[in-house]
């Protein structure tokens, strides 16, 4: 593995992701989304394209990057698809690619994710699928995508089985994280972003999660210095991740910290605005941390110190603020149990010896979650 980080320009920061003849580069940095046509030019076989974004998006970026795109001489089409996480499933997922086959793309042409999680795990899904594979950009417009879900190559969509249980690996050929985006976030959307940061200082980084404890307050409150090294450093991080395992059959199952957790608890609120994934994340590492203390693999002092800093930054750390009466134990096992990681009907969790040292784990007794999960909805 070669991980290369270089800067070729004052306001310009690059991460490798080495994948041989399928690697590309991360760049990050401000203006991006203004030279975006000269970014794509450069590794496009061809000059047509496919922007696919959203209605919350559009109005923000579209022109932008379309005029970029096209003063590149790249001719740029655009699709618009509904915001959120319904987006994610087999019926958008039919009418994009029929909208982009009525584009009569060819397999020269390239798709441009622009937008968050949603569109970048659609989008992506389509480029694989459409002629077999045409080549997409991930242009990511939220933080949650730029450190976590625009890099590595997993797309995908839902099904009323589970999330992200159809897709595919299918790496793109280039990622452009313009920092100026996060500016527009909510508080909630950047904060739901923020569970993704934090989630790579707890499964091996300990001295990045120190980092978080002392400047996490002015990231989050605006800082683009802090904003930009934390993208870098979740960036860098995941790169090596990839290069060293694409497909997730072993290091890379570490980037999945409290998301076993997570699909359940966002499957009992059927995917809406209720609870988004990041916050979903953050109490599910919490639980992951408490899990770790029960079996006795972690101090408790470290699941104090996520519980503490993740509720500093104002993130949910529990299920009292949204779950009913509905709720069971049994209900979120058995949403647990359609987890894509699961083999022969066992679940994988990640647990962790202690902040900064995750590790994964298919013999826990199912026995101490359910117990755990009990004791979360009791409060």
């Amino acid at each position: 593995m070669n991980l290369s980080r270089e800067r070729p320009a004052a306001d310009l920061e690059t991460v490798r992701v080495d994948l041989g003849g399928r690697g590309y580069d991360i760049l990050v940095g401000q203006g991006l989304l203004a030279d975006s046509g000269r970014h794509v030019g450069a590794v496009a076989k061809g000059r047509r394209c496919a922007i696919v974004t959203d209605e919350t998006v559009a109005p923000l970026y579209l022109d932008t990057v379309q005029a970029s795109l096209e003063g590149a001489g790249i001719n740029a089409e655009a699709i618009v698809l509904p915001q959120g996480e319904h987006t994610k499933d087999l019926g958008h997922l039919g009418d994009l690619t029929d909208r982009l086959l009525d584009l009569q793309l060819d397999r020269a042409s390239v798709l441009v994710a622009l937008g968050g999680g949603v569109i970048g795990d659609i989008a992506g899904f389509a480029a694989a699928i459409v002629l077999r594979g045409i080549d997409y950009v991930q242009i990511p417009t939220t933080l949650l995508a730029q450190v976590d879900s625009a890099v590595g190559g997993k797309t995908a969509v839902n099904t009323r089985h589970g999330k992200n249980l159809l897709g595919a690996f299918y790496q793109p050929r280039l990622v452009l994280a313009d920092i100026g985006t996060l500016e527009t976030l909510s508080r909630r959307e950047f904060l739901a972003g923020y569970a993704e940061v934090v989630k790579y200082g707890l499964l091996g980084d300990a001295d990045f999660f120190s980092w978080l404890e002392r400047e996490g307050a002015a990231l989050c409150d605006g800082d683009a210095g802090a904003r930009r090294q934390a993208v870098m450093t979740c960036c860098a991080a995941k790169a090596a991740v990839v290069a060293d395992d694409e497909r997730e059959a072993g290091r890379r199952q570490l980037l999945n910290l409290g998301h076993t957790f997570a699909h359940a608890f966002e499957a009992e609120t059927a995917y809406g605005t209720t609870l988004l994934h990041g916050e979903a994340v953050a109490i599910g590492m919490v639980c992951a941390f408490e899990l770790s203390v029960r079996l006795g693999f972690c101090p408790s002092e470290d699941a104090e110190r996520v519980h503490r800093h993740l509720a500093e930054r104002g993130l949910r750390v529990g299920l009292e603020d949204f779950a009913d009466a509905s709720w069971t134990a049994d209900r979120l096992l058995e949403h647990m149990a359609h987890d894509k990681k699961a083999l022969g009907g066992v679940l994988t969790f990640v647990l962790a010896h202690r902040v900064g040292e995750a590790f994964t784990s298919s013999d826990v007794e199912i026995g101490a979650v359910r117990a755990l999960l009990e004791d979360a909805l009791r409060v």
